[in-house]
């Protein structure tokens, strides 16, 4: 007999990666500069440094974003941190334009959080209990499409707000 109390990973509707290029790039120059104070004889502290800087990198060098028939996830490089949300709870999504200075990251915002490696381009979503949050992409319109395909209702897409 099949054992079915193993539960098999649920098969993605949408995911996209986006990579943070100028994030990697940034940190790789970090790390280089750190290293090389470190040969010339630096403080031992810098190892520290040199080892925060590597990891930071590393953990906010990409940004994966699934959809499974439950929930949507923005899951940046090692899994976390990451953001979950319910498909039930979603009631809008909409593509926007951050501003150059929301930054990468985590970002707290007046629009709630932002997730974002690379770019200004988003998907701003509300959730029935009215929180909004950011996920920053390279797609926009693909992922709204996604969110309401998912969802199965009509979401309000609109084109980037440069002003938002």
């Amino acid at each position: 007999m099949n054992d079915t109390s193993e539960r098999s990973p649920e098969r993605p509707i949408y995911t996209h990666t986006q990579r943070g290029t100028l994030m990697i790039a940034s940190f790789v120059l970090a790390g280089a500069f750190i290293l090389h104070q470190l040969i010339q004889g630096g403080a031992s502290w810098l190892w520290v440094l040199l080892v925060v800087a590597v990891t930071i990198g590393f953990t906010f060098s990409s940004l994966t974003v699934t959809i499974t028939s439950a929930a949507l996830t923005a899951a940046f490089t090692p899994g976390w941190p990451r953001k979950v949300e319910r498909l039930e709870n979603i009631a809008q999504a909409h593509a926007v334009r951050n501003p150059w200075y929301y930054g990468w990251g985590i970002r707290l915002t007046p629009h709630g959080t932002l997730y974002n490696v690379s770019g200004l381009d988003a998907v701003e979503i509300r959730t029935k209990q009215g929180k909004t949050f950011r996920i920053g992409t390279d797609e926009p319109e693909a992922l709204v499409q996604a969110i309401q395909r998912a969802t199965g209702h009509a979401l309000r897409m609109e084109k980037p707000d440069l002003r938002t």
